[in-house]
């Protein structure tokens, strides 16, 4: 499949939205596992992990993925290992998971500097069951395999569409845009 395929968007309301947060706060508030913070991953986890951290009277962290300067995130993220090791749980929450890159990179980074994995959790909106990363709460699941939308979130939806569609491929795996 070539990369200049047409990019089908679709935009997500801002109630979508709040349904999506209020069926992670559920699904998180059924669960025996108990988060200490809430991790918004930047750059679309962070408005999701606002609302989640205010619904759940959670603690927010940030972690800055998408600005592709990892010796920043990394650094965050060996620390919340060790907090790990001392009982903290974090549970993460980012916009979509994709293509799974970012939740496996986080996972290895975590076990690598001897987290305690049992002590993160990771959710996120929408989530593509095709995905090489497996998340614990989702609100809706999709399959990347037939459904290539790109999705535009509220906090997105002031972007210029061509920033849409840039956005769209710089990751063309996430889209099936290549081979």
């Amino acid at each position: 499949m070539s990369n200049d395929r047409k990019i089908q968007f679709r935009e997500m309301s801002y109630d979508q939205f709040l349904a999506h947060v209020e069926t992670i706060a559920h699904q998180v508030e059924e669960d025996s596992w108990k988060p200490d913070y809430i991790v918004g991953i930047g750059r679309g986890g962070l408005v999701p992990g606002t609302y989640l951290s205010h619904r759940l009277e959670i603690p927010l962290l940030s972690i800055d993925h998408s600005s592709k300067v990892h010796v920043f995130s990394d650094a965050l993220l060996v620390h919340l290992a060790s907090c790990t090791q001392r009982g903290e749980r974090f549970l993460f929450i980012d916009d979509i998971n994709d293509s799974g890159k970012t939740l496996a990179r986080f996972r290895s980074l975590i076990e690598e500097h001897d987290g305690e994995l049992s002590n993160f959790r990771f959710s996120v909106l929408i989530n593509n069951v095709s995905s090489r990363a497996t998340v614990h709460y989702a609100s809706e699941t999709i399959d990347r395999q037939s459904d290539k939308s790109w999705f535009i979130f509220p906090w997105g939806s002031v972007a210029s569409r061509a920033a849409q569609e840039w956005d769209a491929r710089e990751d063309p795996e996430r889209l099936g845009l290549t081979k």
